[in-house]
This record gives structure tokens, C-alpha cells and sequence, in this order.
């Protein structure tokens, strides 16, 4: 194959890209606005951190629902409509006052980051070659890694100064520019054969399904519990807050970047269960050890460095033996997944704020490694009751 042909695929995929780096920080962004949103709203953090379970309930419920719903939609047209969906969703973020409308306008970004991050994962494997797809979707799915490391570092300085609206604002204009560059750059793409909404769920009657599905909400839960707290859970270790938490939280995003990318290696050469099982004891260790190890900002900095990694890497194995369990409908079982993921982000929200309400923000991280390694027993015990061939290690 020519440079240029494959350079027009490279092109259109990370123009893609584009547009979950939207997603990503229109759904993460919240842990780092998190002091500006309760200075400005005078809500408690806790209250503060529901608007991350609006976004993650909402995008949880409206992805299969939406997806049945539009189908039969071409998708160039869909990722546009839902770009310029999640960019109203922000503008009425910044826009709207009080706390009731930015619940509400949270709902509807989460509704266009639901129906975007699918379609342009699938788009981007009609678009690349067979060779080509695996790393083209990694692409995609990257531009949320990168939301983690640009991002949320960035709101959450910009935040400081600016105040919470504008960097709302600032999301929604982004969001516009992606929406352009995609009806620019992607062509036309066909709608896939209609699956109808019970099928989705069909797949997932395979109790192993079921127990990894579980495996990443607790997983998640564990992590942004601590995440969309880190905040006040900072402050309390290590007394660090304004600029110096903007640089922690890019030290998660680095690690987190280099997380998903050895998390795919890991998994090539071990096959799924051996690294799924080690990310989660060593996120247990992370988390629990968090109280003690963060009490300074190098100490804080290389934990989160450190946690990031190990977050970052469980998704690939996951994914992996997910599509294991179901090859002929892994991309079912992993949409499923996805809707996982953003039912632990919601519920982190309601269990952290509870923790933090009765319990001080010394204990988060405490909790977050039980649940954590509740989750590694799950997987150990019901994930692979039946086993699979696995790569032999070379």
C-alpha cells in the first residue's frame, strides 16, 4: 500500500480522535473544576461531584437506547449531530445559572458523548484497512487518554482564573471545530445491518459477561471515587491545591497515556488474565497506600503517575477477554462495557460523596481499594471458569 493511501485513513482517524478528546474532557473535566464549581455554585463537593453522575448515569442509560435509536442513520451525519450535541450541552453549562440547570445541561452533553465515542470507534475500522484497524480504534479511544492528560490539567488551571463557565465555553467551541473537521474530512459512511436493542443485551447472558461487565463498574467506582474527590482528598494528605493540583492531575494523565498503551502490549503477550489480575492488585496497593505516600507534592506526583498507569491498563485486557467470551459479538459485549464504565463514574459520585460526608476524605482512597479488590475477586472467581487458549509467552 502506497504512503499516501495509507496517510488519507491516518488523516481521518485522527480527526476522529478529535472528537473524543471532546467526549473525554466534556466527561472528566468535573474532577478538576471541582473547587471553582463549589466556590461558585456554594454547593458542597459532594454536591459539586453529581454532576459528574448526571453526565456518567445519562451517557450509561442513553448509549444502547440511542444507539437502537439512530441506526439506521449515515454516520458521518450522526458524529456531526453528535458533536454539535455535546457542544449545546456545554454552552448551556457556561450559560445557564444555578446548580439544577448544569445538572440538566450535563444530561445533554453526556447524550452526544454517548452517541459519538461508539459510532467513530466502528467508523474508524470501515475507514482503515484490515491491518490498520487495531491501531486506528486505539487512536480513537486515545483521545480520551489524552482529555486525562491535557484536558482536565488545563480546566482545572484555567478554571482558577476564568472561573468554571468559560471553560465550559471553551469545551463547546471545541467541540464546534470538531464537528467541522469531521464533516470536512470523513466521508460518507453507510449505516451498519439494524441490531435491535434486545439483541445488545442478548450477549450478555454468558455469566462470565456478567461478571467482568460487574468487574469494571466496581473497578471504575474504586477509581473516581477517588478521582472526582482528588481535590479535597489532596488538600487533606498534603495540604496541595490551586496550580499544584492542575500538575498532579497531568502527572495521572501521562501515566495514564502510558498505562493504555502497556495494557495493550501486556495483553498481546500474556493474553488477558495475567495483567488484568496484577492491575488490580497493584491498583489495591496504590490506592490504600495513597493517605500515606501523597502527604508531599513529589510523593503525590509519583502516585498519581504511578495510579494512572495501572487505571489506564485495565481496559485493554478487559476489552480483550470480552471479546473472547463473544467473538461474533464483542463489539456488542464491549458497547455493553462502555455503558459499565460510566455506571461506575455515576455511582463513584453518590458512594464518594457519601464517604466523604461521613467518613473525611482520608478514608476514599481506603474504600476505593476494597472495592477494588472485590472486583479482583469477581474476575478470579467467575471470569474465566471456563478457560480459553491464551498467546504463549514467546
Amino acid at each position: 500500500m502506497s504512503d499516501s493511501a495509507v496517510q488519507t485513513p491516518a488523516r481521518r482517524t485522527a480527526v476522529l480522535a478529535l472528537g473524543t478528546f471532546a467526549a473525554g474532557t466534556s466527561g472528566y473535566v468535573v474532577a478538576g473544576l471541582l473547587p471553582a464549581l463549589s466556590t461558585e455554585l456554594a454547593v458542597s463537593p459532594a454536591a459539586a461531584a453529581q454532576l459528574v453522575t448526571a453526565f456518567a448515569i445519562a451517557y450509561a442509560v442513553g448509549s444502547p437506547l440511542l444507539a437502537a435509536a439512530t441506526g439506521r442513520w449515515e454516520r458521518r451525519k450522526l458524529l456531526v449531530a453528535a458533536l454539535l450535541v455535546m457542544a449545546l450541552g456545554n454552552a448551556l453549562a457556561a450559560v445557564l445559572p444555578g446548580y439544577a440547570a448544569l445538572f440538566g445541561a450535563r444530561m445533554v452533553t453526556a447524550a452526544g458523548a454517548a452517541l459519538y465515542t461508539p459510532v467513530a470507534s466502528a467508523v474508524a475500522g470501515v475507514l482503515n484497512p484490515p491491518e490498520r484497524r487495531g491501531r486506528a480504534v486505539a487512536i480513537v479511544f486515545g483521545g480520551l487518554t489524552v482529555a486525562t492528560v491535557l484536558g482536565v490539567p488545563l480546566g482545572s488551571l484555567l478554571s482558577q482564573y476564568l472561573g468554571y463557565r468559560w471553560v465550559f465555553a471553551l469545551v463547546a467551541v471545541f467541540s464546534v471545530v470538531a464537528a467541522t473537521a469531521v464533516h470536512v474530512a470523513v466521508p460518507r459512511v453507510a449505516a451498519p445491518p439494524p441490531v435491535r436493542l434486545a439483541e445488545r443485551f442478548a450477549v450478555a447472558r454468558d455469566p462470565r459477561a456478567l461478571a467482568l461487565l460487574a468487574t469494571t463498574v466496581l473497578g471504575v467506582l474504586a477509581a473516581f471515587s477517588v478521582y472526582t474527590f482528588i481535590a479535597p482528598v489532596l488538600g487533606a494528605t498534603a495540604g496541595i491545591g490551586g496550580t499544584a493540583l492542575s500538575v498532579l492531575l497531568f502527572c495521572y494523565g501521562v501515566g495514564g497515556a502510558l498505562g493504555n498503551v502497556l495494557g495493550g502490549v501486556a495483553t498481546d503477550r500474556w493474553g488477558a488474565r495475567r495483567p488484568l489480575l496484577v492491575v488490580i492488585a497493584a491498583l489495591t496497593v496504590v490506592l490504600a497506600a495513597l493517605p500515606a505516600v501523597a502527604t508531599t507534592p513529589v510523593g503525590a506526583g509519583v502516585l498519581l503517575f504511578v495510579w494512572g498507569v495501572g487505571t489506564w491498563s485495565f481496559n485493554p485486557p478487559m476489552q480483550h477477554r470480552l471479546i473472547e467470551l463473544s467473538p461474533g459479538a464483542g463489539g456488542l459485549l464491549l458497547s455493553l462495557n462502555a455503558s459499565a464504565i460510566y455506571l461506575g463514574v455515576g455511582l463513584s459520585g453518590v458512594v464518594g460523596g457519601l464517604v466523604l460526608g461521613h467518613g473525611g476524605p482520608l478514608l476514599l482512597p481506603e474504600v476505593a481499594a476494597l472495592l477494588t479488590a472485590a472486583s479482583g475477586v469477581v474476575v478470579l472467581l467467575f471470569g474465566w471458569r471456563a478457560r480459553v487458549a491464551t498467546p504463549a509467552v514467546p
